[in-house]
């Protein structure tokens, strides 16, 4: 499965991408710009009905009941809310952020993760990324579906395993 993630400076047109995934695809919809990300998630969850895509907001349940969006993602930080959004929402789709193995394997209650930094990327400019044969290892130690993040492209894809899917800005961008 492919993941669109948005950014207000790597992706200026999110709707262009998300025109281009295939059925089935998720676009996470994150924003810092409260009235950009409303708009987006609107503009997105509309266009999802239409192709068969999911949306999922970024730490924003009350943005992704307002527009009908399928589900919540939840940073790191807030990763430890998926129980309480997992019981009073059961039909939505929740994701979380893990930088690491205790991350991934401590968060309960939601339905996949997204590991970050895989490689070196242009979001975290100087953060090293953690490398297939570590995240590799991670991927599978995880009891949920784990999504790779963070420098990933059809070059390097191929070096992961366990994996069941990819998330990017740029490499998805149109």
């Amino acid at each position: 499965m492919l993941v669109l993630m948005t950014d207000d400076e790597r992706l200026t047109d999110p709707l262009a991408a998300a025109r281009l995934l295939p059925k089935g695809a998720m676009v996470i919809v994150r924003s810092r710009d409260a009235v950009k990300r409303s708009e987006w998630a609107f503009a997105l969850t509309a266009l999802a009905r239409s192709r068969g895509l999911l949306v999922l907001i970024a730490n924003d349940a009350k943005l992704a009941s307002r527009c009908g969006a399928d589900g919540l993602h939840l940073s790191e930080s807030n990763a430890r809310q998926a129980p309480h959004w997992s019981a009073l929402r059961p039909h939505w789709f929740i994701t979380v952020a893990a930088h690491s193995l205790r991350a991934a394997t401590l968060s309960r209650c939601n339905d996949a993760v997204l590991l970050s930094p895989i490689f070196a990327t242009a979001s975290h400019p100087g953060r090293a990324g953690m490398m297939p044969a570590r995240a590799s290892i991670i991927a599978h130690n995880v009891a949920v579906p784990v999504y790779a993040l963070g420098g990933v492209t059809a070059r390097n894809a191929a070096l992961l395993h366990g994996f069941s899917g990819i998330a990017s800005i740029g490499a998805l961008a149109p």
